[in-house]
């Protein structure tokens, strides 16, 4: 079996933006602006960064929904995914109907447990639905066995599935997602924030039901967040992005614990302490607003708020190289 899973290179997505009388293109917004990497089976892999830096547009990318979204938008760069007879496919090129095998093996977990089940449907209707779209060959009542047997993997009672979705709590709603996105057996989930709207405490309870499913069924992740700290607990690797370009990517230790490029050491200090005893020898605080991905500084996008920044910065874009920690930074200066 192929150890690689997915080799993600040079990939830019740009959504063309429309103004004037006759609808003209005026400019472009440059979500992912040619980013670059790979992830192996059984894997995690955390992607960070502030809103709007183009984390969910990678994940939707992947999963190749972007052209349902926006007919005009403009992707380039590969997206290789490998079977587990090391077949390779480029998923950016795959038609809709091309793409729907691929898709039992690549499944997706949304931010909002609220608005991304339909309300309409039980959920035995929810969690069999991509097992009937897909025609795996099972029986009615082979799907109905299928069903309880993952409400019971995520921590929910089978007499559930005869219930509607508004009758759920949020957590509990994303775990109906959860055993939504794990009816095909799948290889990779993109995880989109599946946390971000739960409590504290329901957060932990998903983030330890999520590692508990990898353990057992061996699948990958690309968990998709802002927050470091639930990143480190559930990520083997992890890449950090800035306005559409990755700037560092490594371990979980390496990028978490050894910081190397200066917006994630902006990042890491700005994790609350929950030590109240305990001060912070140093917090770096970055002056100035995010540049707009309409118009981007020339070289590196990092540059108009980098407290070390040169007049170099401005000439060329910076690509990831080894650092002392290990890790890939995208800064010829920190060391």
């Amino acid at each position: 079996m192929s150890k690689l899973l997915l080799d993600v290179t040079d990939l830019e997505v740009h959504f063309p933006v429309f103004g004037g009388v006759f609808q003209r293109k005026v400019a472009e917004v440059k979500a992912v602006d040619g980013i670059t990497f790979s992830m192996n089976r059984s894997e995690t892999l955390g992607l960070v960064g502030e809103s709007g830096c183009g984390k969910t547009t990678v994940g939707r990318a992947i999963v190749n929904v972007l052209r349902h979204v926006s007919s005009d938008v403009h992707i380039d760069g590969s997206i290789e995914y490998v079977d587990e007879n090391g077949k390779e496919t480029d998923l950016i090129s795959l038609s809709q109907s091309d793409m729907r095998p691929h898709r039992q093996k690549i499944q997706m977990i949304f931010q909002d447990p609220y608005s991304s089940l339909n309300q309409r449907l039980t959920v035995k209707q929810i969690v069999s639905e991509p097992l009937e779209i897909h025609q795996l060959g099972m029986s009615k009542s082979e799907v109905s066995d299928k069903v309880f047997w993952l409400l019971e993997k995520v921590g929910l009672q089978p007499e559930y599935a005869s219930r509607y979705p508004h009758e759920f709590s949020g957590g509990q709603r994303q775990r109906i997602g959860i055993a939504r996105a794990l009816a095909t057996n799948p290889d990779l989930i993109v995880c989109d924030e599946p946390v971000s709207a739960l409590d504290v405490s329901v957060q932990a309870q998903v983030i330890n039901l999520m590692m508990d499913l990898k353990a057992e069924f061996g699948m990958s992740y690309l968990f998709i967040a802002h927050d470091l700290s639930v990143v480190y607990h559930i990520s083997d690797k992890i890449a950090v992005m800035y306005l559409g370009n990755i700037v560092e990517i490594g371990t979980a230790d390496q990028v978490y614990f050894a910081p190397t490029h200066p917006y994630t050491k902006a990042l890491i200090s700005a994790v609350p302490e929950p030590d109240p005893d305990k001060t912070r020898v140093h917090r770096t605080v970055l002056k100035g607003d995010i540049p707009t991905p309409l118009n981007k500084p020339s070289g590196c996008a990092f540059r108009t708020r980098c407290p070390i920044a040169r007049k170099e910065c401005a000439d060329q874009v910076p690509f990831l190289e080894t650092k002392k920690n290990g890790s890939l930074a995208a800064c010829p200066y920190v060391d």
